[in-house]
């Protein structure tokens, strides 16, 4: 017998999850990750957090719902506990970390984040956005904060009314920045980061990258360490992905028979219009399912309460757009519907990654109709997969419109009940039989008529019968006296 032949293959077995208490943290956060429930690292926080504890720039990729904000904001709060302090001085708690976010619920994902992990040490983090009031953001900004978390427009807001200097930056985190660069925030990106200083670690963590992100990383990362843990805009394993042939007409009704038959109790429906999602919520509220609508009109303080309300479970579906695409980390999410096929293909890798986060199961569905196919062949491109179209049965098998509309009219005239008669009647009044006769002339009279007439009254001698003879004028206006007329 060979030795090739003798040989036993022994098999692969994946390495187990590496846990964080491997790393070399500090207590205080060590105690803070455990409290949130979090022992083993994902394979993001694996690869990543080790490289920013070693002070090099990083370019992370990794698909939504990975946990890339504990990647970057574990190991900076880890590097600035060397500058943490009890004093009440605002000049002793100067901004050291940046973390740049696109929307305003991003922005207050991560600042929720990073005071979770901070809870045990003495460093102070605020976030700021646009929608708000300024002046409870300008007195946190005053008092002092290591970790400033923003949206480029506000802090630009800030900078130039001079509540925060950011000389004294030594970590960036770009988070999310292609989303950055879709919405134009290309120019205000460049006028933040040219008020900080050249001498900085920065970080650019995104789900997907592409050729205008690596260009920004090549003008400001220096020999950054490019981070993926799947392959570029690859969605989650365990999302189950659906994508059904529907009518505009029944995209409603597929989406209720659906959260029926699976029994979800909460889920996501996004469309592409702030105006078309009003009405669905509308809708959906009419239905008699706890709805809240989430968009770009509606303002700060009424997003942050539907978020909030959908997140304690008093809410059954939250309708959005787009906004709500990316940074909302709803533990527990079964279900999320696309009702319209995102017009950015990049777009349904975020809309899906709301739910399956944290290795939970999650379902996704989108709603196809005719007018869709280049859209899902722009997805079909991008996630690398064939789509099948499947069909869809609707259980309720009521008939159409305008025979439902006609029917529950003859319904409405035949339970209608019939008019009664009164029971006391007024008599008619008496008829006159000499008003009810057409109009005679009079026979006694042999007059004609006066317009009869005046066509028979003959014209002055000389004269046209279209010449009207002059008037007489009264001698108290200066008239003359005619002239009389001899025989």
């Amino acid at each position: 017998m060979s030795e090739t032949a003798s040989q036993t293959e022994t098999p692969v077995v994946d390495a187990p999850p590496a846990r964080f208490d491997t790393l070399p943290l500090d207590a205080k956060l060590l105690r803070a990750v455990a409290d949130s429930g979090y022992l083993t690292m994902t394979p993001i926080q694996a690869k990543a957090i080790p490289i920013v504890l070693q002070g090099r720039d990083v370019m992370g990729a990794a698909q939504t719902g990975t946990g890339k904000t504990a990647a970057f904001s574990i190991p900076l709060l880890q590097r600035m506990l060397k500058y943490e302090n009890p004093s009440v001085s605002p000049a002793r708690h100067p901004v050291r970390a940046l973390v740049l976010a696109p929307t305003r619920e991003l922005a207050d994902q991560v600042a929720d984040n990073v005071k979770k992990y901070a809870k045990h040490t003495q460093l102070r983090s605020v976030v700021v956005f646009g929608g708000v009031d300024m002046k409870p953001q300008t007195a946190a900004l005053k008092a002092g904060v290591e970790v400033l978390i923003a949206t480029p427009g506000r802090l630009l807001d800030h900078i130039e009314a001079k509540n925060c200097v950011l000389n004294q930056v030594e970590y960036v985190v770009l988070d999310e920045a292609d989303r950055m660069l879709d919405i134009g925030f290309l120019p205000d990106l460049q006028r933040i980061l040219s008020f900080l200083p050249k001498a900085r670690q920065t970080l650019l963590f995104s789900a997907t990258f592409s050729p205008e992100i690596k260009r920004l990383a090549q003008s400001y990362l220096q020999d950054p360490i490019l981070v993926e843990t799947a392959r570029p805009n690859q969605t989650a394993s365990t999302v189950e992905q659906r994508f059904i042939s529907a009518s505009d007409d029944d995209k409603r009704a597929i989406i209720k028979q659906i959260l029926k038959e699976r029994a979800i109790r909460q889920a996501i429906v996004f469309g592409n219009s702030k105006l078309g999602v009003a009405r669905l919520a509308r809708a959906f509220e009419r239905d008699g399912l706890r709805t809240a609508a989430l968009h770009g009109d509606k303002s700060q303080d009424e997003r942050l309460k539907s978020l909030d309300a959908f997140k304690r479970g008093e809410v059954d579906l939250l309708v959005a757009t787009d906004v709500a695409a990316r940074g909302l980390d709803i533990a527990d999410l079964p279900a999320v519907f696309n009702f319209d096929v995102p017009f950015n293909a990049e777009d349904y890798v975020h809309r899906i990654g709301r739910t399956g986060r944290a290795g939970a199961s999650g379902l996704a569905v989108t709603l196809v109709t005719k007018a869709d196919a280049r859209l899902v062949a722009d997805i079909e491109k991008l996630i690398k997969r064939k789509i099948d179209l499947d069909p869809f049965e609707l259980q309720d098998s009521r008939p159409p419109r305008f025979e439902r509309r006609r029917h529950d009219e003859d319904e409405t005239a035949s339970s209608r009940p019939a008019p009664r008669t009164p029971a006391f009647r007024p008599p008619a009044p008496p008829k006159d039989p000499f008003f009810d006769k057409p109009y005679e002339a009079s026979a006694a009279s042999g007059e004609p008529p006066a317009w009869e007439k005046a066509k028979s009254a003959a014209p002055a001698k000389g004269l046209s019968s279209y010449i009207k003879p002059k008037k007489q004028v009264a001698a108290l206006f200066g008239a003359k006296k005619p002239a009389p007329v001899e025989g």
